[in-house]
């Protein structure tokens, strides 16, 4: 039952006004009352929910779109209406719509409209189609439903119209660069290169040749000129990879090209300028590494306008079986593989040490012993744990002071902290090691 008064009429000829707005949107549109139900809809609203040929006036939102009897924030999601509706302005949120497609990640803003009284008498609601994850099983790209994957996928949805600086924060193998991606195709810039620059294991004058080019003659074996990254990424994106294993020096001159947007090919006088988005990531802690002088201050908080905080798939676990499924459509081989349910739940009792990344691993190399195209418990990793340890579900997160003060107390082995934290000592090794511990 929904919690709003009955609404003011609204004159038809309003009604009318509105739906001649709507239909010069190529977006999803529809007009609601504050009881949730559907006023109007334009024809991009209709197609994209198989209304056009079904009644769908008088019906509420989230029977149409969310195939549910109660509004969302009823049912574990975050209704915009409810907060417009209590401070009378507009709300948007990321949400997952069923379509006659199945079922899609959707970005839906909502604005009340407002009478003379400022009662709220209907809102307008925009939905678009986040084109850069699905929620179904897919070949490529972002794969997910789960609320912390949920949450880092409207935050890229929110910054990737602006030109903000983004560093996105997560442990290896969390899908940095399929974020960045995602960034990238749904911002101006889409139609620009989207340009990668892996920081990680490049010497100081190795990355500075590689981002800013050099000229013919600048160094040994310099035999012609050569753009760099920095201008190959001209009028798109450049995202720097692992930002923490940047050396110091290159801080500097990285600093400088951001503040500016000029740089100078390697023995080069002319000043070019640069044209460029900023997406950064790292899985490294860039501030306990700005407090004991390993990276610059002013260099964090300039690439740091807009932290994203990518989810470990531990904390994503009732998506491991898309992402199952997606992986085991991207092999190389044609063949269509199945999961038995005893591999399935081995899989999700693992902690990922490793994430994604180690998870499709573990089934590029299952796939190889699947000769009856069945992917059996038999088939992975005798080291792949067979459940988490008995004290990950009453163990919360623990940040980095507590981990360096547990570590260092010298009371307990590395074993039994592992098992108080309800983390794989694979997983205690890497945090402790990232702290300058390990």
């Amino acid at each position: 039952m929904s919690t709003h008064p009955e609404p003011p009429e609204i004159a038809s000829p309003q009604v009318q006004a509105l739906v001649s707005y709507l239909e010069h949107e190529p977006h999803p549109m529809i007009v609601l009352d504050p009881g949730y139900r559907i006023l109007a809809a334009n024809t991009a609203y209709r197609r994209q929910f198989g209304a056009v040929d079904q009644p769908y006036l008088g019906r509420t939102c989230h029977a149409v779109s969310h195939h549910i009897d109660v509004p969302c924030d009823q049912a574990g999601e975050h209704c915009p209406m409810k907060r417009a509706f209590a401070t009378k302005a507009p709300d948007r949120v990321l949400h997952i719509h069923h379509t006659p497609r199945g079922p899609e990640h959707v970005d839906v803003e909502l604005r009340p409209i407002l009478d003379e009284a400022r009662r709220v008498v209907a809102y307008v609601e925009r939905i678009a189609t986040v084109k850069s994850a699905s929620v179904q099983p897919s070949g490529e790209g972002l794969v997910g439903r789960a609320p912390a994957f949920n949450a880092a996928l409207a935050a890229v949805q929110r910054v990737a119209p602006s030109m903000l600086p983004v560093l996105l924060l997560g442990e290896s193998g969390t899908g940095k660069e399929l974020f960045a991606r995602a960034v990238h195709e749904a911002s101006p810039r889409a139609g620009g290169p989207f340009v990668v620059v892996d920081c990680s294991g490049l010497t100081e004058t190795l990355f500075e040749s590689e981002l800013f080019g050099y000229e013919k003659g600048a160094f040994t074996g310099a035999q012609t000129r050569k753009p760099g990254l920095v201008e190959t990424a001209k009028g798109g994106t450049l995202f720097l990879d692992e930002m923490g294993d940047v050396p110091l020096a290159m801080q500097v001159k990285l600093l400088r090209l951001i503040e500016s947007g000029t740089f100078r090919r390697v023995g080069g006088v002319e000043t070019l300028r640069a044209d460029f988005r900023l997406v950064a990531a790292t899985h490294k802690p860039l501030l306990a590494m700005v407090a004991d002088g390993r990276f610059r201050q002013d260099l964090y908080y300039r690439i740091s306008a807009f932290p994203v905080d990518l989810p470990p798939l531990r904390e994503r676990s009732d998506d491991i079986p898309v992402l199952v499924a997606s992986f085991l459509q991207r092999g190389a081989s044609r063949e269509r593989l199945a999961v038995a349910p005893g591999a399935m739940a081995r899989l999700m009792a693992h902690d990922w040490p490793g994430n994604i990344r180690e998870l499709r691993n573990v089934l590029e190399r299952a796939r190889l012993f699947a000769d009856d195209g069945v992917i059996r418990a038999d088939h992975l990793p005798a080291q792949l744990s067979h459940g988490r340890p008995p004290a990950a579900a009453a163990a919360g997160p623990v940040d980095d002071a507590e981990l360096r003060r547990l570590a260092t107390s010298g009371t307990v082995t590395r074993k039994a902290l592992a098992h108080r934290l309800g983390l794989s000592e694979r997983t205690l090794y890497r945090r402790l090691k990232s702290l300058g511990l390990g």
